[in-house]
C-alpha cells in the first residue's frame, strides 16, 4: 500500500514538473522576442534621428563619394570661371563642384563678392569684399544653403542661380562665389550668415562673367609686346615675352592669337599659339609666354598677332633680340687667347728666312 502511494506521488510530481516546464518555455521565448523587438525599434529610431540630424547640417546638396581614400590636404572648387549671356528678367542655374580632399570632415561656407579689373597689368581680377563694384553682380546670385559640411573624399554639387532684373541694362556684370573652409565648431552657430568666430583656413573662388546683349561699348587693343625683362641681349634661353592688353570698354573681352619667331635669315624657328584670356572692363591685363629652343644664337625677331576678341580685329607688334650664349662666347675667347699665344710663341722662337 505504501509502495503504491509512493509511486503515485512520483507520477504526480513528474506531471507537475512537466506542466511547469511547458508553461514557462513559451513565456521565456515570447519574452526574448519582445525584448529583441523593442531593442531593434529603439536602434532604428536612433539611426533615423542621427540621419535626420546629419542631413539637416551636412548634406543640403547632392553628394558623391569618390573612389579611393588618398589624402591630399586640400579642397577643389570648379569650374574656375562661368561665362553666361542673360537677357533682362532671365534666370539660369549652373552647378559648382566642391571636393573635400583634406582628410577629415570639414565645414564650408559661401561668400559672394563683386569683381573688377585693375590698372596693374599683373592683377587680373580684384575682389571687392563688402564693397559694390561698378559692374555689380552680388545681388543677382543666389545659393540655397550658404553653409554645409562635407566628409573626406566627398564631392558636393552646388546649384547657383543667376537672375537679372527686368530693367537690366546692356553690358557686363562681374563677381565671384568664394568657398571657404571654417572650423566645424563655429560653422553653424550663427544662422544670420555672418562670419564664424574661427579663422578661415583658405578660400577658392569661381568667377562669374555675365553679359546682357544690347548696345554696349566694346573696345580694347594690344598696347605692348616685349621681352621679359625688357632688353635686347640674352646669354641663353628660354626667352620670356610679355603682352599687355588694355580694355577700355564696358564689357570683358577674350583676346587670343599667336607669336611667330624668325632668325637672322628670315626662317621661322618658333611658333607659339595663345589661347584666349580675359580682360575686364577699364583694366590692363598681362599675358606672359616662355619660348625655349636648343642652340639659340644670333638675332631673332618675334611678331605677335593678337585678335582683340571682337570684330575680328588683329593687332601686330614685333620685338627684336639677340642671343649670345655665354659658354660659346667664353669658348671663343679662350680659343682666340690660346691661338694668339701659339702664334706669339712661334714668332718669337723661330726665325723665318727667305731662300
Amino acid at each position: 500500500m505504501e509502495s503504491t502511494t509512493h509511486k503515485n506521488r512520483v507520477v504526480v510530481s513528474l506531471l507537475i514538473l512537466v506542466g511547469f516546464t511547458l508553461t514557462a518555455l513559451p513565456l521565456s521565448v515570447f519574452s526574448q522576442e519582445e525584448t529583441s523587438t523593442t531593442s531593434d525599434a529603439e536602434n532604428v529610431l536612433q539611426k533615423e534621428v542621427q540621419a535626420t540630424q546629419h542631413t539637416d547640417v551636412s548634406s543640403p546638396y547632392s553628394v558623391d563619394i569618390l573612389d579611393g581614400d588618398q589624402i591630399i590636404g586640400d579642397f577643389v572648387v570648379g569650374p574656375g570661371k562661368v561665362e553666361l549671356s542673360l537677357n533682362p528678367g532671365e534666370s539660369k542655374t549652373v552647378e559648382l563642384i566642391v571636393t573635400n580632399r583634406i582628410g577629415k570632415l570639414k565645414a564650408f561656407s559661401f561668400e559672394i563678392e563683386d569683381a573688377s579689373g585693375s590698372d596693374d597689368p599683373s592683377s587680373a581680377v580684384v575682389l571687392l569684399g563688402e564693397d559694390r563694384g561698378p559692374y555689380t553682380l552680388k545681388d543677382y546670385i543666389h545659393i540655397p544653403n550658404m553653409k554645409f559640411e562635407l566628409g573626406h573624399n566627398e564631392r558636393a554639387h552646388i546649384p547657383v542661380t543667376i537672375s537679372l532684373p527686368v530693367d537690366a541694362e546692356p553690358g557686363g556684370r562681374y563677381g565671384s562665389v568664394l568657398v571657404s573652409t571654417v572650423s566645424r565648431d563655429a560653422a553653424f552657430d550663427d544662422e544670420e550668415g555672418t562670419s564664424p568666430s574661427s579663422a578661415i583656413l583658405s578660400r577658392i573662388g569661381t568667377l562669374f562673367f555675365i553679359t546682357t546683349p544690347g548696345s554696349s561699348d566694346v573696345e580694347g587693343e594690344l598696347v605692348s609686346f616685349e621681352t621679359v625683362p625688357d632688353k635686347s641681349f640674352f646669354l641663353e634661353g628660354p626667352i620670356d615675352f610679355g603682352l599687355v592688353y588694355e580694355n577700355t570698354g564696358s564689357v570683358h573681352v577674350n583676346p587670343y592669337g599667336e607669336i611667330h619667331i624668325t632668325n637672322i635669315a628670315g626662317e621661322e624657328v618658333g611658333f607659339i599659339e595663345l589661347d584666349p584670356w580675359f580682360a575686364l572692363p577699364q583694366s590692363l591685363r598681362t599675358r606672359e609666354i616662355s619660348w625655349d629652343r636648343e642652340l639659340l644664337i644670333g638675332r631673332y625677331k618675334a611678331v605677335a598677332l593678337i585678335n582683340r576678341g571682337y570684330d575680328d580685329i588683329v593687332d601686330e607688334v614685333s620685338v627684336t633680340f639677340w642671343v649670345i650664349p655665354w659658354k660659346l662666347v667664353a669658348g671663343v675667347f679662350v680659343g682666340l687667347f690660346f691661338f694668339f699665344l701659339i702664334i706669339r710663341f712661334v714668332v718669337t722662337r723661330f726665325e723665318f728666312k727667305r731662300k
